[in-house]
Formats: structure tokens, C-alpha cells, sequence
């Protein structure tokens, strides 16, 4: 089996792959096609099926496990599979199929729990305690993108990777500056993403759950932490609450802890994605 990475342009491809995507698209001349999304823990790649669509297309659905057979062209600069065979593969788990992080998992557990442990406040400390000790959402950290699976950090462990990313950056900051409130940043960042768990479905295709497409991570993670936030001081509490809440909005922030954690989650995000230059 060829795996995802290994694939290069003239060569022909033979595995298993989960799909992560399926659109039923129409050319100029109105002929149907399928624009799909191939991928496996190495990575992703589109392909298209233009022969036997109405057959193919019964054959299987967006996030099941395929065998493809085709070969690989380049097109608009990019490698793409041009399908010549395709069958369902029942017993592949198309969850094993997702991309996942190259970064080891234990290793970023536990130095989630370092940084966790450096928070000194009672009550914010017990706050990220609780979310740690969740075995379903550490679970989710590991499963789960960042932020879908086009966006940054868009891989099974994309999110506890973020998680840690921003939580690093906040932490590093708040040595630099004194005058943030270390605590209370640092519990903001390890917290700012936990609506993910509730907007994401597992891979391959991390779909959005019918909640999150409604609701929208912010909103479900400001609900998870008000559920457990009750033992907090209400003024505390308003402002971890205000940190995650404007996480995504800079003009809405309206604290030194808030405007930073924002920065470092665009600063995490730009890192993981921008194209970065050779030599």
C-alpha cells in the first residue's frame, strides 16, 4: 500500500485511504464527477472520479474506508489522484485513517500537566484540574483538529498540540511581563479550546457536530467552563470567561490577559500554516 506522503506525480496508486471529503460536482459541459479528499495518517490529497460516477457513487459516503486504485497527475501545481477504481473497504476503522500529528502525544500530555501544575490560584487551578481529569475530553485533545480539518493544525492531535502551543506562549509572556496575572492566562489558555471537543466529530472527515455548526466553539466552551466554574470568585470568573470569549475577536478585548491570549492563538496558528522559505 502507497502511503499519502510517498505519492508522487506519474505514479500510480494502490491502498486503502479513508475520505475525508465527497462533492458531487458537474463540468462545463454539465457531465457529474466526484471531488474527493483522500487521506491517512501521512497526510491528504484530492482526487477526482470521472468514470462510472452514478455506480462509484452508491459504492460510499464522506468518512468511510475506500480502496482506490489510479494514478497521480499534477494540476493547478498540485497532485491530485485521478481514480480509475474505487470499492468500499468495510473492514479498514476509517478513523485510524485521519492525519495525525507528527509530534509525540504522551509528550505533549504531559507537559500539558507541567503547565497545569504551574498554576498557583486555588480555585483556577482546581477549574483546569477538573478538565484534565476528563479521560473523554483528554481523549478529544488527541483526536481531534484544532480547528477542522482545512484549518491550522488540522490533524488528529492538532488540538492538543494548539493547546499546548498557545498555553507555552502565554506562559513565556507572562514571565516577561510581570504584570500580567500569570494564572489567570495560563488557565484561560489551557481552557480556550475546550468547545472543540463538543464542535468536532472524530476523523477522518472532523465534521462539525450539528451543535457546533449552530453554536460554535466559543459559545460551547464558555458553556463547559460556566459549568464548572462555581467555586470561582465572580469577578474572576467573568474574566477567564471574557479571555476565552474574545479569543478570536481582538477588538473585543478588553484585558492585558485577554488581548494576549488572542495573540498568542493567532501567533500559534499563523506558525502552524504560513509557508515558511527554504535554506
Amino acid at each position: 500500500m502507497t502511503t499519502i506522503a510517498e505519492l508522487a506525480e506519474d505514479r500510480t496508486v494502490e491502498g486503502v485511504y479513508a475520505v475525508g471529503r465527497k462533492e458531487r460536482r458537474r463540468t462545463r459541459n454539465g457531465q457529474p464527477y466526484l471531488a474527493l479528499e483522500l487521506v491517512d495518517p501521512s497526510g491528504r490529497i484530492e482526487a477526482r472520479v470521472w468514470s462510472d460516477v452514478e455506480l462509484l457513487d452508491r459504492r460510499f459516503g464522506e468518512g468511510d474506508a475506500v480502496r482506490v486504485l489510479g494514478r497521480v497527475e499534477r494540476f493547478g501545481g498540485k497532485l491530485q489522484v485521478q481514480v480509475r477504481a474505487l470499492e468500499a473497504a468495510p473492514d479498514a476503522d476509517p478513523a485510524s485513517m485521519a492525519p495525525a500529528m507528527r509530534r509525540d502525544a504522551d509528550e505533549l500530555d504531559g507537559f500539558l500537566e507541567f503547565l497545569a501544575g504551574e498554576i498557583a490560584h486555588p480555585g483556577l487551578a482546581e477549574l483546569v484540574a477538573g478538565f484534565l481529569d476528563d479521560g473523554a475530553l483528554r481523549a478529544s485533545l488527541r483526536a481531534l483538529p484544532a480547528a477542522g480539518a482545512d484549518g491550522h493544525h488540522g490533524y488528529a492531535g492538532g488540538l492538543l498540540e494548539h493547546t499546548v502551543g498557545v498555553t507555552t506562549l502565554c506562559r513565556e509572556t507572562a514571565q516577561l511581563h510581570p504584570r500580567l496575572r500569570h494564572d489567570l492566562l495560563v488557565a484561560a489558555a489551557l481552557v480556550h479550546d475546550v468547545g472543540r471537543t463538543l464542535e468536532l466529530e472524530r476523523g477522518p472527515a472532523f465534521r462539525q457536530t450539528e451543535e457546533g455548526r449552530l453554536l460554535g466553539h466559543v459559545h460551547l466552551g464558555l458553556r463547559l467552563i460556566e459549568q464548572r466554574a462555581g467555586g470561582l470568585d465572580a469577578a474572576l470568573r467573568a474574566e477567564l470567561l471574557h479571555a476565552v470569549a474574545s479569543h478570536h475577536d481582538r477588538a473585543s478585548a478588553r484585558t492585558a490577559e485577554a488581548s494576549v491570549l488572542y495573540h498568542a492563538n493567532q501567533l500559534d496558528a499563523q506558525a502552524a500554516t504560513r509557508p515558511v522559505g527554504e535554506g
